[in-house]
This record gives C-alpha cells, structure tokens and sequence, in this order.
C-alpha cells in the first residue's frame, strides 16, 4: 500500500502537466500518482503514458471520457490505493523539499498509529508577473506538528481558509463519507472540502509551503471574466453545500464556525460577481440565492447574514450595491479569488 495517492486531473494539460509529476516524483516510491486524462484532444495521453513507462510502480494513467474537474477526482478516489489521499491540478505543482517533509511526517505518524483524518499544509499563491508571493499558512488558528481536534483550533482569519490546496485527507475518509463530485461543474474543489468536514475527529498541520497554486492563464476557472460567465455554476455549488449538512446540528461549535465562515465565503463571492455583472438578471440571482439560504435554513441565513460579509451583501438599492463594489477590491484581496 502507497503512502499518499496524488491525483492529477488533465484536460488538454499537455503544456505543463509536466511540472506538475515532476516535483511530485520527488516523493518516491511511497507516492502513487494517477494521472487522469479527461478526454483530452492534446498530447495529454501520450505524454501520461510516457511517464508511466518509466516510473510504472508510482504513476497510473486513467483515461476516460470527458466528465469535468470532479468527475476526474473522483476516478482517481475510486483508483487509490494510498493511505492517504491529494489533488494537484495539472498546472500547479508543489515544492519538493516540502512534499519529503509531509512524506516523513505521514510516514511517522502512522507508524506511532496516530494518523489523523486530515493532514494540513500551507499553500502559495504563484501569481504570475508578482515577484512576491503570498502564502496562506494557518499561524494562530491551528496548533502546529501535533493532532488536535476541531476543539483545539482558534481564530481563523478571513484569508485562512482551508481550501483543496491545503488538505490531505485520509483516503478511507473520504470513500467512506461518500464523497462524489457532480460532472461537468467547475468550483467543486469547494465541495470536496467541505463536506467531509464533519466526518473529521482528528487533525494535524505541518508549516510548511507544500502547494503552488498559479493563477495567470486567461482561460483559468479562477480568472474574473470567466467567474462571471459561469456564475450558475458557482450557485450550484453553493446550493449543494448549503444542503450537505445540517450545520446547525453539528456538536463541536467550533467547526460548526467555521464551517458557517466557509458558506458565508460562497455566499459573498457569488454575490460580488453577480453584482459586478450588474444586469437586472443577475441582480435578481443574487436574491434568489439569499432566499434560497432563507427558505432551506432560516437559522443558517440568519447566522450568515450576521456576519460582515453577509450584512453587506445585502444593502438596499444602487446606494448599496455601489459600496459593495467599492469593496470588491477588498474582497479579492482576502480570499485571493483571482
């Protein structure tokens, strides 16, 4: 059995897959990696199956119809075999030195049978053409080199956000919690954090700069124009979160916290996009998406609504929504969106 299964979604990735299972190669025989080719039209194939030629003990090669980001995810959940369990878009990568530190600290707690069900490190954002890097860790919000639970953890600011980037998960986990992504949707790496949340009971982070997330291509999921066109994709995915858990129920109020800062984070980005687009149509999918909350669970909206980001998603007529563009700039500087 393989240490950590690494899974790399490619759609027409043929430019710069190769970045991507270079510096996970640096793992070593403990790693598995799947590369899942997801109806690409390019060298995607070709280039997969030359690296599972030669590295066939560590690199798998899927290939299959296209069914979008999740639909990729979950063939590779399906096909791991790791004790452990990560997703690397095929134009991000991650730092060697750090993976062989997260690889011995893997190694080390299950060999003290202490494994946690998730396995924190930090990410960067590698903007192109910015010289300095902004890297999110979890200083002050989680303990460090330790398991602790969601009772332990403290204050996360808004730019602490625990995102695909930054998670390992146990693989038992998340098969058992029955995680299944829907096809053709982008933004799904959001339910894939999300909802196993509350399966989590122990959790341990290591500080240091694992993942490399770049953000600079014009067709990138993440680029504005593109958010904006696919907005109703981003509702989607925000409707299936709010109905994935019954937050209010949870028991550790802690999580329970967080979990509302998570939803609040979905409901805010959205909003700002439709209000950024600004036709009468979209003015009124931001309403519908507030009653939706409203009319699914008026506690959860009450609780998001209380929130700085949720009181001012809401204010009232072109007044309003004129402040809230004036802190979109604000809002993409939090969250890093883009």
């Amino acid at each position: 059995m393989k240490l950590l299964t690494a899974v790399i979604p490619c759609y027409n990735s043929a430019a710069y897959m190769n970045h991507a299972i270079d510096t996970l190669l640096s793992g070593g025989e403990e790693m598995e990696i799947i590369i899942v080719n997801d109806g690409s039209s390019d060298d995607t194939q070709k280039i997969a199956e030359e690296y599972h030629n030669k590295y066939p003990n560590i690199i798998k090669v899927i290939k299959q119809e296209n069914g979008g980001h999740g639909e990729a995810v979950n063939t590779g959940l399906a096909n791991a075999t790791g004790v452990y369990f990560k997703v690397v878009d095929s134009d991000d990568w991650v730092n060697e030195k750090a993976l062989c530190q997260v690889m011995e600290g893997l190694k080390n707690l299950i060999a003290d049978g202490k494994s946690p069900d998730l396995f924190l490190a930090n990410y960067v954002y590698e903007k192109a053409d910015v010289k300095k890097k902004k890297v999110i860790n979890y200083n002050w919000a989680l303990p460090k080199d330790q398991i602790f639970t969601w009772d332990d953890i403290m204050h996360f600011k808004q730019s602490q956000n625990i995102l695909m980037h930054s998670t390992i998960y146990r693989t038992k986990l998340l098969k058992s919690c029955g995680i299944h992504l829907p096809k053709h949707t982008f933004y799904v790496d959001n339910i894939f954090v999300y909802q196993p949340l509350p399966s989590v009971k122990t959790l341990y982070y290591m500080d240091v700069n694992l993942y490399r997330y770049y953000i600079g291509r014009a067709d990138q999921s993440v680029n504005e124009q593109v958010m904006i066109r696919r907005i109703d994709q981003q509702l989607k995915i925000t409707k299936i979160m709010i109905e994935s858990h019954d937050i209010t129920q949870i028991k550790s109020r802690k999580l329970q916290n967080y979990m509302i800062k998570y939803l609040s984070m979905m409901m805010t980005v959205s909003s700002v996009f439709l209000i950024k687009e600004g036709s009468e149509e979209s003015l009124a999918k931001k309403q519908d998406l507030w009653d939706y909350l409203k009319n699914y669970d008026k506690r959860l909206y009450k609780k998001i609504r209380s929130q700085i980001l949720g009181r001012s998603m809401n204010l009232p007529g072109k007044f309003g929504r004129k402040i809230i563009e004036m802190g979109y700039n604000v809002t993409k500087k939090i969250y890093g969106f883009n």
